[in-house]
């Protein structure tokens, strides 16, 4: 009667004993709990936001539910936000965040196998650490300041230090008043950045070293919680190569034109370019992650150091996932006269 009569989402404390069972409707489902005895730690309302069987279920099951007699009720975002407590308590949201701890953790050991020191660069800064983003403008006791959209002047200083190879895990700000996926006023950010000895091709091989620990730490070290999250929200692990695959620009322009595309050699890709590009690097090299390297010069910022071989193009690169842009990269000019230039 005691248990029956609880809420649902209250939180309790069990004794039991645990004795061996054949269990299909729980995550454990060889054991079962027999109860001794049980308290209500916090009771929950009898009445939720929302349940957290409708908000668990998957977008494919409810669609398919609409055009029957029993359609299930959709949760909506702003409800999610709202009661962000509850909707935490999700199995797949759940997982989320601790796939998110996971792949800093991941990063963070990728590093530091590869001899970097973890930074820590301030938030609250005098002026804009980015050209090409908006900031967001502050007081600081009566002198103008803002927060950083980027660690990337203490990355400099850093390395002009002598630390060599650095990386900071941290939070970055934007004022970029855009409603689309490539743009976030917040943001974690994973940032390195790594002196160079002959080329910068250097930093593209411990980028893809990084990577392959990343993938390959989720799918083995995370498999339960990333299991959970593709219960509700389907995806496969990514596919890569065992050595850097890199893509020249010249390379990735015949391939587009190949496949009836119209890319222009001295700009760049647009959205649906890059994702057709993804798609023709999968079926030619096998690979969801990928490197596209030498950007014309005139789409990447003034401090990107020129090829040697054709100033209008550059030692820069982006860094592909099924053709979406995750994060970008270069060498920067180390010669104040070229700079100046």
């Amino acid at each position: 009667k005691f248990l029956s009569d609880l809420t649902l989402e209250t939180i309790v404390d069990v004794k039991g004993v645990v004795t061996a069972a054949e269990v299909k409707s729980c995550s454990q489902q060889t054991v079962e709990l027999q109860v001794l005895r049980a308290y209500a730690v916090s009771r929950a309302p009898a009445v939720l936001p929302f349940l957290l069987e409708d908000a668990a279920r998957s977008e494919a099951e409810i669609d398919a539910s609409q055009s029957t007699d029993k359609p299930l009720t959709y949760v909506y975002q702003e409800a999610r936000l709202d009661n962000r407590w509850l909707d935490l308590r999700v199995p797949a949201n759940n997982a989320i965040m601790r796939l998110q701890s996971g792949v800093c953790r991941l990063f963070r050991e990728g590093l530091e196998g590869q001899g970097f020191t973890e930074i820590h660069s301030p938030k609250l800064i005098s002026g804009e650490s980015e050209g090409g983003a908006e900031v967001f403008r502050t007081d600081y006791f009566g002198t103008p300041a803002c927060l950083a959209q980027s660690p990337q002047l203490y990355k400099q200083m850093a390395i002009a230090a002598d630390l060599g190879r650095v990386f900071e895990i941290g939070p970055v700000f934007r004022a970029e008043k855009s409603n689309t996926r490539r743009h976030l006023c917040e943001f974690t950010g994973l940032d390195l950045e790594m002196a160079i000895d002959d080329h910068y091709n250097e930093a593209l091989a411990v980028i893809h070293d990084l990577f392959k620990h990343i993938f390959t730490g989720l799918e083995t070290r995370y498999k339960t919680e990333l299991a959970t999250v593709r219960k509700q929200y389907h995806s496969e692990p990514v596919a890569f190569t065992d050595a850097p695959c890199i893509l020249h620009w010249p390379d990735a322009m015949q391939m587009l034109k190949e496949a009836g595309e119209e890319p222009d050699e001295l700009g760049d890709l647009s959205g649906a370019l890059e994702l057709k590009l993804g798609e023709l690097v999968k079926a030619k090299h096998g690979t969801d992650f990928f490197m596209l390297d030498g950007y014309p010069s005139g789409v990447r910022p003034f401090y990107t150091m020129p090829c040697p071989d054709d100033p209008r193009f550059s030692n820069s690169f982006d860094i592909f996932i099924r053709g979406q842009e995750i994060c970008s990269g270069a060498q920067r000019v180390h010669d104040p006269l070229l700079l100046r230039q």
